[in-house]
């Protein structure tokens, strides 16, 4: 292998037995480190089913478009935050949960103390809580710690008591499902986010509906059944004729008819520090959050008060709607402060796929807005799509991660180029440029040298049927080879290439995923310097993968032919074993990578960290990327 530097095929490209022989010979530089030519093409055996890997937030520094560091850059993204501030572990602080996929309660842990806060991720699954579509902590027992009141599936609600302390809890499910003093099971619209809170101060809990016609309903506890479960009676069905509506605007100012109503969460606090709780009100159909005054007392509260927007440095607070907000002093400065996730609602939901967890301290002049990006992470908005390549030359890899839409322009998907401006072994990324290659949607790249020339070339998959290839100009960036496609699938949509030598002539060939979730089939005729290709099946070997096939070749075994990693929109990345031969391929389905992966897994492989062994990055729904170390080489 002599010549210029071939980059990374981390997303797509492996190795033949005979160029395995030559890296394993030839991978190492003078100096120890892992040079750029064996990076190209690792070793096979660089990565396999046995490896271990170890959830990284935080493996290396990443800096974003600002200059400042992500201090969770590996968490996943956000795109429907829900959150909670509580003081879990009873240490006096407070702790971050984060609500972003059905069943799974993320935990990130108050290290600092009540004035300074600093989280550090713990886990996605806290306890492996089941919590359907939204939780909510509070002591429902009274016996001084925190339990947990969650929906069980579908519209059920469900409760976790706490069988452990305030300091070191543990949560367990009661048999039977939440019910009122007449039997009968309490239902919530799964669409919305319930609440409670004392509302009346006379040492009651309460729990507090919200419905989708953008009524209250209210219950109060009044006794407990035998299984510690609390029992509730309905005080109200319509608590404080609270109704939520919007009317909409059309084209010319007039209103939209009937009036609407939708998805709705709320908090009570005590916005204005008259010592009763108010009500934090966020809608579907509402693009900020309304405050509703209490003008009663703690004894005797008064809701029937006009619903208020509300406004942060003298403006309005405006997202894409759906806001879920959490009322906490978070910086024990003995005022309230706001944390609200942004759901998205009617307002173009796109728009806030990344700035989608805001955070508004209260001070004299009113509320004032902090950041709209609590958790520094890496997140391109939705869907994204990871590949490595040294596109410097410097001998390190470069990372550049495909989207579904950028959330700024809201016009089509972008590539985003994290650079590494650290050495093969302590990278250091630092994001440099969003690009715009093409009007489509649904950006998924790979890097490879289809040419010969020593260089590798981009192959974009897009929501359309087809696969766009372009090469470096000589200004660095990029320009189409042609203005045809690549390839084009016979059917479906959402391509995802891959490529690698599956037949053994010496040239690339192309696997490329679609949204049906099989795999399309793409022959090179061509030459390792002039690539052409043709299907060959539009079904290789019947694998269906369920929803959104994500491939990549990689020779898991080494025993010199390709095998296949595939993942899906349910999550997770399947794994074919190829059973037939390098120059015949037929794969089976052989398991799956022993890893927590997201929805819309779409992985990456690639040795970030210059050990000889290959990690793993995986893109998801939710816009970020989760890393694995391979601990092997460790």
């Amino acid at each position: 292998m002599t010549g210029g530097h071939r980059g990374v095929a981390a997303l797509a490209i492996a190795l033949t037995a005979s160029a395995a022989v030559a890296c394993a010979s030839s991978g190492q530089t003078s100096t120890g480190q892992t040079s750029a030519e064996s990076m190209s093409a690792p070793v096979a055996g660089g990565f396999t089913l046995d490896d271990p890997l170890a959830r990284e937030i935080a493996p290396f520094p990443v800096l974003g478009a600002n200059g400042l560091a992500l201090e969770h850059p590996f968490l996943g993204g956000f795109v429907v935050p829900r959150p909670q501030l509580v003081d879990i572990d009873g240490d006096g602080d407070l702790d971050l949960f984060i609500q972003e996929r059905t069943g799974e309660l993320v935990h990130l842990e108050n290290v600092g103390d009540a004035a300074a806060p600093s989280f550090v991720w713990r886990t996605d699954r806290y306890q492996d809580l089941d919590i359907g579509e939204w939780s909510r902590f509070h002591d429902l027992d009274g016996d001084g710690d925190l339990d947990l009141l969650a929906e069980e599936r579908f519209s059920y609600v469900r409760m976790y008591r706490n069988e452990g302390s305030a300091t070191d809890p543990r949560f367990v499910a009661l048999a039977d499902s939440l019910r009122d003093d007449t039997g009968k099971a309490i239902f919530a619209d799964r669409q919305n986010i319930a609440s409670l809170a004392d509302v009346d101060c006379d040492g009651v809990i309460d729990l507090f509906l919200g419905r989708v016609d953008g009524t209250v309903s209210r219950y109060e506890a009044v006794g407990t059944a035998p299984s510690g479960m609390p029992i509730f009676t309905l005080v109200n069905p319509r608590f404080e004729d609270i109704e939520i509506v919007a009317q909409l605007a059309v084209p010319g100012g007039a209103p939209q008819n009937p009036t609407l109503h939708g998805a709705n969460s709320m908090a009570f606090a005590d916005g204005d520090g008259d010592g009763d709780v108010d009500l934090f009100w966020g809608d579907y159909f509402e693009p900020g959050l309304l405050f509703i005054e209490n003008y009663g007392t703690c004894n005797n509260p008064d809701f029937r008060s006009e619903p208020q927007p509300m406004e942060a440095d003298g403006e309005l607070i405006a997202t894409s709607g759906y806001n879920a907000p959490w009322p906490a002093d978070l910086d024990g400065d003995g005022d309230l402060d706001l944390l609200v996730g942004v759901l998205g609602g009617a307002f173009n939901a796109n728009r806030t796929s990344v700035e989608n967890l805001r955070y508004y301290e209260s001070t004299d002049a009113g509320w004032s807005e902090v950041t709209r990006r609590f958790i520094t992470q890496i997140d391109i908005g939705s869907e994204s799509v990871p590949a490595f390549t040294d596109l410097d030359g410097d001998g390190d890899l470069d990372l550049v991660i495909g989207s579904k839409l950028d959330a700024d322009e809201v016009d089509a998907g972008r590539l985003h180029v994290f650079e590494n401006v650290g050495t093969p072994s302590a990278p250091r990324y630092e994001e440099r440029e969003r690009l715009l290659l093409t009007d489509s949607y649904h950006y998924a790249p790979v890097f490879a040298d289809l040419d010969g020339d020593g260089a590798d070339e981009l192959l974009l998959g897009t929501w359309n049927e087809d696969v766009r290839h372009f090469r470096r100009s000589a200004d660095g960036g990029w320009e189409p080879v042609s203005d045809a496609p690549l390839v084009e699938l016979p059917r479906g949509s959402h391509s995802v290439p891959a490529a690698g030598d599956l037949d053994g002539d010496g040239d690339l060939d192309l696997i490329v995923g679609e949204a049906s979730g099989e795999l399309n089939f793409f022959r090179n005729v061509g030459t390792p310097t002039a690539p052409a290709f043709e299907l060959v099946t539009e079904k290789l070997d019947g694998i269906d993968v369920g929803r959104r096939s994500f491939p990549v070749l990689y020779d898991l075994d080494g025993d010199g032919d390709l095998d296949l990693l595939v993942g899906r929109e349910d999550g997770g990345v399947a794994v074919f074993r190829n059973v037939g031969s390098a120059t015949e391929p037929r794969f089976e389905e052989d398991g799956e990578i022993d890893a927590a992966l997201p929805k819309y897994a779409a992985p990456a492989l690639g040795d970030v960290d210059g050990d000889g062994d290959l990690d793993l990055v995986v893109g998801g729904l939710s816009g970020g990327l989760v890393f694995h170390r391979n601990l092997r080489n460790r």
